[in-house]
């Protein structure tokens, strides 16, 4: 096993994919949403390492994976780069765990490639019309990015990050550094409102129905004081689907995840063992 979280990448049509890794054994998929990267489960792969191979992708426009100008980074494309990114690892099926719109992902990989998919762990995710939200909206319009100069821009996301934590001490200026490193130049400021203008409820809405199709043991997670991603959705989510156990986890918000790690881990690794 090894015994730190390596940092790797890969090329999927042709586009860069970076991914932590670490550990060996039965594959688990870890996804990050927006606006984070892979480093959002820094203090989990640790915990999942043990017993697992830990894969943590960044998503294509994220993180330090590529950002071209042009490709599809809605979560339609994403999930089925994730599967292709599966086959190039050798991971023949994978647990996935996902977090946010890698919630989605994880969603339609589930929907879409059901052999791929052991076990399936949903963490405050999206689902049906529960997104975008509303902060982000604005943020969508045509050319919304060039009337923001890059300071703005990072001082909005500065405003921002520390509204998904329940307990604002969680949100260091260092944990605010390691999601905003990504989009702190020109051309990643653009990389993120690419992303912001691919955020599309229809994908989710599209398979609620497919949902109760799901032959899929799942475990939902979500922090009851999520100002995001409502935690009305998710008894909604836990119905949808057939084999699904929901927990909530206590005074956290959206970045549960930054929140109470040990918690959270010990959670998925008792669901997947």
């Amino acid at each position: 096993m090894s015994t730190q979280i390596t940092e790797n990448h890969t090329y999927i049509d042709g586009h860069k994919i970076a991914f932590l890794e670490q550990g060996s054994g039965s594959p688990i998929i870890l996804l990050h949403g927006i606006p984070t990267n892979s480093l959002m489960w820094r203090n989990i792969i640790p915990q999942l390492a043990k017993t697992h191979r830990v894969i943590a992708p960044d998503l294509l426009n994220y993180g330090k994976s590529a950002k071209p100008k042009s490709a599809d980074v809605s979560i339609n494309a994403q999930s089925n780069m994730i599967v292709k990114l599966m086959d190039v690892l050798g991971a023949r099926q994978a647990d996935i765990v996902g977090h946010d719109i890698g919630g989605g992902v994880a969603q339609l990989i589930a929907v879409n490639y059901p052999e791929k998919v052991r076990k399936l762990v949903l963490i405050d995710s999206i689902c049906f019309d529960s997104w975008p939200i509303p902060d982000f909206e604005p943020l969508q319009e045509p050319g919304a990015e060039s009337e923001m100069s890059l300071e703005e821009f990072l001082s909005m996301m500065r405003g921002f990050l520390p509204k998904g934590v329940y307990d604002k001490s969680v949100m260091t200026d260092e944990l605010i550094e390691i999601y905003l490193e990504p989009w702190s130049t020109e051309d990643g400021k653009h990389a993120f409102f690419r992303n912001l203008r691919r955020l599309n409820k229809e994908y989710t809405q599209a398979i609620t129905d497919e949902l109760s199709n799901l032959p899929h043991q799942t475990f939902i997670m979500w922090g009851d004081k999520d100002p995001f991603q409502k935690p009305e959705y998710a008894p909604k989510l836990a119905e949808a689907i057939p084999n699904a156990e929901l927990v909530w986890i206590k005074d956290v918000a959206h970045w549960l995840i930054d929140e109470k790690p040990d918690e959270i881990g010990e959670h998925i690794n008792q669901f997947l063992s």
